[in-house]
């Protein structure tokens, strides 16, 4: 789990603007949003590796697979709009944040 989400980190960083664009249009500073939920994504990784900070670096990860919800339902409407042959791939998407979330709780079982 600690490595998934190590690489996901850096690849807000490798490829930004995919993240970018995911970003709802209401909320302010993409690329700031981008390069915070990365830098998050990286830090709560490798804290989910010492057995000392495993729980709490589980339930950020929750808080912000659940705060970061709103950029999956995003590029699903991004998707749909523009004609993507891709968007079954965003709608599979959304439930996976749910078994994400439910794998991330596992660990707040110390």
């Amino acid at each position: 789990m600690s490595v998934l989400y190590v690489v996901a980190g850096i690849n807000h960083f490798v490829n930004n603007s995919f993240y970018e664009r995911m970003i709802p249009s209401w909320l302010p500073s993409p690329v700031v949003i981008n390069y915070l939920s990365g830098l998050c994504e990286i830090i709560f990784g490798l804290l989910l590796i010492p057995v000392a900070t495993r729980v709490i670096a589980a339930w950020l990860i929750i808080a912000l697979l659940i705060a970061v919800f709103p950029a999956n339902i995003q590029m699903m409407f991004n998707y749909k709009h523009s004609g993507n042959p891709q968007l079954w791939i965003t709608i599979v998407r959304l439930p996976i944040q749910i078994v994400l979330i439910w794998w991330a709780w596992i660990y707040t079982r110390s």
